[in-house]
């Protein structure tokens, strides 16, 4: 079919009539939803003009070669695709359909034809504004130039650039044409049955102006924007005459009304175009809004608080299914999943007087945004229904630790036991296979726990925190000395994690005496360069030196709590430019010369602390008392990282024996590539390997929303209502203009910045400050190279901080949008001892 009615079609025709026409067939057909009379030109007509000019095929290939990037050449390729698309004289039969069915309708009347691709009006992607729509378009042979028009759309350079970008083939959309009768509005706007500030699915925004809603969408007018739950306004705005708004408040809630019985059809939240016609609301388009956070499933109807796991492990980036199940049977406490990520349900806790201060206290030394987010909650009155209060549901995280003796072979001990125990289970797993190899892994994982979350290795580094917060407050009122425990905590022994950055220094240092061998890093371009470095003149000594490396670091990589992440033992090309940097940023021996300074630097502040104290009244017992604390912090301190190091080790010996398997897999053609089982999760994989057989259709569409996922941002806090709640620090006492963040090492830098999103592209010269989304302990090399770290992401004791304590940065943490504030290149100064960033060029 060449041409369909809008009352033909419905969601079940996206493929002929495109998301727009769909969606739209399908609102005429619930009950109360007026819609404007109109006709669908199907996709059986766009690949008719497309067949009529065989020339696209070849500009398409070009196309999907080009990165995203790359601007000017898009801009030229896709405008010679639209001037050929509308050159294509339409066929006689197809322009007497189209004609046809607009004489049923009235050839005089002004109509609106709007492009509607078969990627557009997605639940993943919206592809809002890409295409074109040509309102007030009078007669047939106008209606059909504007038919050609919209075809062409499909290749404008910014629909290119999207479709690029979201990883959609240009060759697998097609483009349908919706002809609707304009209507001639006494007022027009948007209906979002979801807040598009706060995501609370339970508050409809209506926004609206007189006259046609052209005006609003195009940002050339200021709506009026009206607030309604459970049925009546409580909020509004009226952009210009209070006396005269838009709408009346009635009118809004009807309009509210209609907006959820189209929800309810669609079963997600919609943006919803409308338009009053006298009193009749007319819908003219309904999509879903990809923007909000997915909600946890709950299933019981109550509220419910969920706090971010992503901001406390430093890894808000999606993960993948089979990565979340086993961060899932890792954990002890129950994780809610949403949007790829998962979170925490405090409900009960916040609930009961005796676990509520002390969760939000603990929450307000480590992440304060989070604290103020989850005390935004508590002062709603009803959304938490109190419990009696029966004691704390169980020990609070990071509550108070036993007593422990200030000895290091505690952690020698406890480092041991955790390799020994990862050595047995490397053994041991080179013999399973299919599902015996499943059945050993979800055991193992047992023992993984038992490890974990020891209660002596608990104790430790919850002893070397508490240690730091008592050093911290103690000092400040007794000397005035804010944040006195970061030098204390640079150089201490056993940070896996600080060791692994002056490591990567030592490798430059043996590459650094090889040109040759530079030379060859400088043009890396795949993981075969090991290989080709013993041709070279010193290129064993440097292989030897990357592999040792890897050898103990290898298992590693960014966002590493997600076990379908590439490791650099996988890619070790991902290491090259940071030797590099090293190599051009440094000179011989840095590591061991970086160790003594910091380790100078923290004994002589102790000494220079002690000698102050001792002056005090009482001054010898507090003096005594600070000691044992810094000999606490100092022989504890770095252990804090260990136990993430212990995990990821392990993950790395489960994920390689089940690529393994997934190989095999794929090699019986169960699988189409070994990596699919990344989009499986471990119950999913397990019954794959038992039956084998596999939910290609699951797998495409997990991939699909993983794509999606992407391009959220997860919330610190999350209600069941959808709303996400930010936080602010509530302070005062930075100077205007800076930008507000949480103290977490000790100093003031300034220099230049560089906003860095992808380790890889990282170019650092001496004095840069490092400005990122968030670090986890893969980002560690890349501390040895800067001045002062700035993050948007972080708290106390997450490894970003603990690693710029020990390295002596000046560090800010918590910064909202610092990625988006901060321009790269700009001189910015980090007040890492009072916590705000200050812009010093504009």
């Amino acid at each position: 079919m060449l041409v369909l009615g809008l009352h033909e079609v419905d969601e079940t025709r996206l493929a002929v009539v495109g998301g727009k026409g769909a969606h739209l067939g399908a609102l005429s057909r619930i009950e109360g939803i007026s819609v404007p009379a109109g006709f669908c030109v199907t996709t059986d007509a766009f690949r008719r003009i497309m067949a009529a000019a065989p020339s696209i095929g070849g500009r398409l290939d070009q196309l999907s070669r080009l990165s995203p990037d790359d601007r000017e050449a898009i801009r030229t390729l896709s405008a010679e695709i639209r001037r050929t698309v509308e050159g294509v004289t339409i066929p006689d039969d197809l322009a007497a359909a189209i004609t046809g069915a607009l004489a049923q309708l009235g050839e005089q009347a002004a109509y609106a034809v709007r492009s509607s691709a078969t990627a557009e009006d997605l639940p993943t992607a919206s592809f809002a504004g890409q295409q074109d729509t040509y309102l007030n378009v009078v007669g047939p042979a106008a209606i059909l130039q504007h038919v050609s028009r919209c075809w062409a759309s499909l290749f404008t350079e910014r629909a290119v650039t999207y479709r690029q970008r979201n990883g959609i083939d240009h060759r697998t959309v097609h483009m349908a044409v919706v002809v609707q009768r304009m209507v001639l509005p006494d007022a027009a706007g948007i209906l979002f049955t979801a807040d598009p500030v706060t995501s609370n699915r339970k508050v409809t925004s209506v926004e609206a102006c007189f006259g046609l809603g052209e005006a609003l969408v195009s940002g050339l007018v200021n709506p009026d924007v009206f607030k309604v739950r459970d049925g009546e306004v409580v909020a509004k705005t009226i952009a210009t005459d209070p006396e005269r708004p838009a709408l009346t408040d009635a009118q809004v809630v009807r309009l509210a009304r209609l907006g959820r019985r189209i929800e309810a059809h669609f079963g997600r939240p919609q943006d919803i175009e409308w338009c009053l016609a006298g009193d009749d609301f007319q819908i003219v388009q309904s999509r879903p809004i990809t923007t909000l956070f997915p909600i946890p499933e709950s299933g019981d109807g109550e509220n419910h608080v969920y706090l971010s796991v992503g901001h406390q492990q430093m890894m808000t980036d999606p993960m993948k299914p089979l990565g979340l199940s086993f961060w899932q049977m890792t954990t002890p406490a129950p994780m809610a999943e949403a949007g790829g990520r998962l979170f925490v349900d405090v409900t009960r806790r916040l609930a009961s007087p005796a676990s509520r201060d002390g969760l939000v206290e603990l929450m307000g030394r480590s992440d304060p945004l989070t604290a103020d987010a989850v005390r935004t909650v508590l002062e709603r009155d009803g959304f938490i229904r109190p419990l009696p209060d029966e004691g704390p549901p169980g020990p609070l995280p990071g509550g108070a630790p036993a007593p422990i003796e200030t000895d290091p072979a505690i952690v020698t001990e406890l480092i041991g036991l955790s390799e020994a125990s990862i050595a047995a289970s490397e053994h041991e797993i080179r013999t399973k296979s299919g599902e015996a190899l499943l059945d050993f892994i979800r055991a193992d994982i047992q023992e993984l726990r038992r490890i974990l979350f020891d209660p002596r290795s608990h104790r430790v580094f919850m002893s070397a925190m508490e240690a730091t917060w008592w050093l911290n407050e103690r000092l400040e009122a007794w000397l005035g000395e804010k944040n006195a425990a970061d030098t204390l905590t640079q150089s201490v022994p056993h940070n896996v994690t600080s060791e692994m950055g002056l490591a990567l220094l030592d490798v430059a240092d043996v590459i650094r005496a090889h040109p040759d061998v530079v030379a060859l890093l400088r043009h890396v371009e795949d993981e075969g360069f090991l290989d080709e470095l013993p041709g070279l003149d010193g290129g064993r000594e440097a292989r030897d030196a990357i592999e040792a490396w890897l050898g103990t670091y290898g298992m590693r990589c960014v966002g590493e709590i997600d076990i379908t992440r590439p490791r650099w033992s996988e890619r070790p090309s991902m290491l090259v430019p940071m030797i590099l940097g090293n190599i051009r940023n440094f000179e011989p021996g840095e590591s061991r010369r970086r160790f003594e300074q910091g380790r100078q630097e923290a004994w002589k502040q102790e000494q220079e602390l002690l000698e102050r104290l001792r002056v005090l009244p009482d001054g010898e017992s507090k003096a005594d008392e600070t000691k044992r604390m810094i000999d606490r912090v100092r022989t504890f301190i770095g252990y804090r990282e260990y136990p993430k190091y212990g995990m990821v080790s392990r993950y790395f010996v489960y994920k390689q024996a089940l690529l393994e398997e997934a190989g095999r897999l794929a090699r019986a053609r169960v699988l189409r590539e070994p990596e699919d089982i990344f989009y499986l999760t471990f119950q999913e994989l397990h019954d794959v390997v038992r039956t084998n057989r596999v939910d290609d259709r699951l797998i495409g569409r997990r991939k699909e929303e993983f794509r999606s996922y992407q391009a959220l941002t997860p919330p610190r806090v999350l209600t069941s209502d959808g709303e996400a709640i930010t936080g602010t620090y509530r302070r005062d006492d930075a100077p205007a203009g800076a930008l507000i963040g949480l103290p977490v090492s000790a100093g003031t830098v300034e220099g230049r910045a560089r906003v860095i999103l992808d380790m890889a592209q990282a170019d650092l010269e001496p004095g840069d400050i490092l400005v990122t989304a968030h670090t986890d302990p893969s980002w560690t090399p890349l501390f040895v190279a800067v001045a002062g770290l700035v993050t948007e992401v972080g708290g106390l004791m997450t490894h970003g901080a603990v690693i710029a304590r020990e390295y002596g940065l000046p560090a800010v943490v918590g910064v909202v949008d610092a990625t988006r504030l901060i321009r790269d290149g700009q001189r910015i100064r980090v007040h890492g001892t009072d916590g705000y960033v200050e812009m010093l060029d504009a």
